[in-house]
């Protein structure tokens, strides 16, 4: 499904289907301790039912699965709704995996504990769903905004290849990140009160391989260009990848999250 957002690419369309293969294959990129933080807060563990908003491949329900938590992934793009069932099929993990944007998005009030979005909610309306998402959490419930992201400032892998995307698609926003808290909407304080926040560096492993495929897989080339431009990027990109990079390296990233307790 193509999605256009001005405020994003300068309204290029993109679509993630295009990018689900290697979506599913290169990026469960978050170390442990992304997720440990999470949990170790008393959120999406054991008795909790947890909703994962823009759930891609399911990657969060998929990685905190051992922290026992109930969990349901929706996401607008089918082709990664697929993807995520068969992983989670082939890891023998029961989840819930539904094809709705987080707009659309459908349970009765006070079905959920807690509910994720990693990666995805600047992409939402908020007007639209942060009221929605206030309903169908319960009494107390947690809204978690998660979110990670290289550092080409400080990294100068990523800086490269960051500049060959934009060489093939000068529209893209996605480079460029500084470390900034989690961006939380004015509306939310409507309905949320913050309870926590938090901000962290780590390094992230790789190979000229999975870093490839994880550059191929963001929104400025794997889900924007046409598969012929795509291959032409990633033929540059590995040549580019084998004269800067070793076999194996690390690429400094900056995580964040918010935990947002719905109000009484």
């Amino acid at each position: 499904m193509e999605i256009r957002n001005i405020g994003i690419d300068g309204g290029k369309a993109f679509d993630w289907g295009r990018a689900s293969d290697d979506y599913a294959k290169y990026r469960d990129i978050y170390p442990p301790l992304f997720f440990q933080k999470i949990a170790g807060r008393g959120l999406c563990v054991r008795g909790q039912k947890v909703l994962d908003l823009g759930t891609g491949t399911g990657v969060v329900p998929r990685l905190m699965y051992g922290f026992g938590a109930d969990w349901t992934g929706a996401d607008i793009s089918e082709e990664q709704i697929a993807q995520a069932r068969v992983l989670a099929e082939k890891e023998g993990k029961k989840i819930d995996f539904i094809v709705s944007s987080a707009e659309d998005i459908d349970f009765p009030d006070g079905t959920f504990d807690v509910i994720t979005a990693c990666q995805c909610f600047f992409y939402f309306d908020y007007d639209v769903v942060v009221p929605k998402l206030a309903r169908l959490l319960k009494d107390g419930g947690r809204l978690v905004i998660l979110f990670m992201a290289w550092v080409p400032a400080d990294d100068a892998v990523a800086k490269a290849s960051e500049e060959l995307v934009l060489r093939y698609n000068p529209s893209w926003t996605g480079g460029g990140y500084k470390r900034a808290p989690v961006f939380v909407p004015e509306i939310a304080g409507e309905y949320f009160d913050t309870e926590a926040r938090e901000e962290y560096d780590l390094d992230v492993p790789f190979t000229r391989e999975s870093w490839n495929g994880r550059m191929k897989a963001c929104r400025g080339i794997g889900a924007s260009l046409t598969p012929e431009k795509t291959a032409e990027w990633e033929k540059e990109h590995l040549k580019m990848l084998a004269d800067i990079a070793p076999e194996e390296f690390e690429i400094l990233h900056h995580a964040a999250y918010a935990v947002l307790r719905k109000k009484h």
